[in-house]
């Protein structure tokens, strides 16, 4: 499936992304590629094959939540570039 310039730039749009033509051009072969992959996927006769699932669905894959002393606080603050008593001293992103 080739993608024309507007579907790109409405994807782009969509991703909150600006690009120029140059980019525009590059994504439009890369997507239009994969799309053409997925084309040929939808070919493949799957009708005999199993769906997949996950035998372990019963069992806990997580570690136990065991509490553990934490690092020094002067140990965390030593790498710090800019700190301000016990916190680091990041500069402000909102006005």
């Amino acid at each position: 499936m080739k993608l024309s310039d507007e579907q790109v730039k409405h994807i782009a749009w969509l991703g909150r992304l600006a690009m120029s033509q140059v980019e525009v051009e590059k994504f439009k072969l890369q997507l239009s590629h994969i799309l053409e992959n997925f084309e040929i996927l939808q070919e493949v006769d799957t009708t005999d094959v199993l769906p997949a699932t996950q035998t372990t669905a019963s069992q806990n894959v997580f570690r136990e939540d065991n509490a553990a002393e934490s690092y020094p606080q002067q140990e965390i603050l030593a790498n710090a570039p800019n700190r301000e008593e016990n916190c680091f001293k990041v500069r402000a992103i909102l006005e």
